[in-house]
């Protein structure tokens, strides 16, 4: 598939056909795009938790969900649990604060202060998106979505993720079932002209 028609057919899928297995060959392959992505002084601070089993599915969903306060029990969640992969992505502060500790990069410390965004989970969602994309190109569906913070514990202690491990999403894959369009989609892409500014965002005050 031509890189433009996969942007093109890119969509957040919430709906996956439960009787067609994810080929452990093409799950490989997705998770290995994922670590091609770039991040800083190549740090690599990531990690990913990949979840196929009928058992660990049920476990990641049941952790995630069971104490959740918010709105994580409705009908898009029951089409998402028919995913046969589930990828978690995670991302490790402290391997970005060791490697910038080091001579080569100039600080000599690992003061959070020196960073003026957490490009720890920065390089960890471009991996996402690798991966995300990855799976289109492979004519699968797959969706991009956070745990709720009052799971998250619940979740690392399910399934033994290191402390210094955050989760700042996780992806389902799968064939894709008959979807159901979010309704958020009603509000449209913002024109281009509103969001892209070429030389300057806006003339000088006079």
């Amino acid at each position: 598939m031509e890189f433009d028609e996969v942007v093109r057919r890119r969509r957040m899928v919430r709906s996956y056909d439960p009787d067609r297995p994810l080929p452990a060959e093409i799950l490989d392959k997705i998770v290995r795009h994922g670590l091609r992505a770039p991040s800083a002084g190549f740090s690599q601070g990531w990690g990913f938790l990949v979840l196929t089993s009928q058992e660990d599915r049920d476990l990641y969903w049941s952790s995630t969900t069971e104490n959740a306060t918010s709105d994580w029990h409705g009908d898009w969640l029951t089409r998402m649990r028919n995913a046969p992969a589930i990828v978690v992505c995670l991302s490790n502060k402290s391997a970005y604060l060791d490697r910038y500790a080091q001579a080569d990069k100039g600080w000599t410390d690992r003061d959070e202060k020196h960073w003026p965004v957490p490009y720890w989970d920065i390089d960890t969602g471009f991996a996402a998106l690798l991966m995300h994309l990855t799976a289109v190109d492979e004519g699968l569906g797959s969706c991009f979505f956070g745990i709720p913070v009052e799971t998250q514990q619940d979740f690392k202690d399910a399934f033994g993720v290191p402390a210094e491990f955050t989760p700042i999403g996780t992806l389902t894959i799968g064939y894709r079932a008959t979807d159901k369009r979010s309704p958020s989609l009603k509000r449209g892409h913002r024109p281009v002209d509103e969001v892209v500014h070429h030389g300057r965002w806006a003339a000088a005050a006079e």
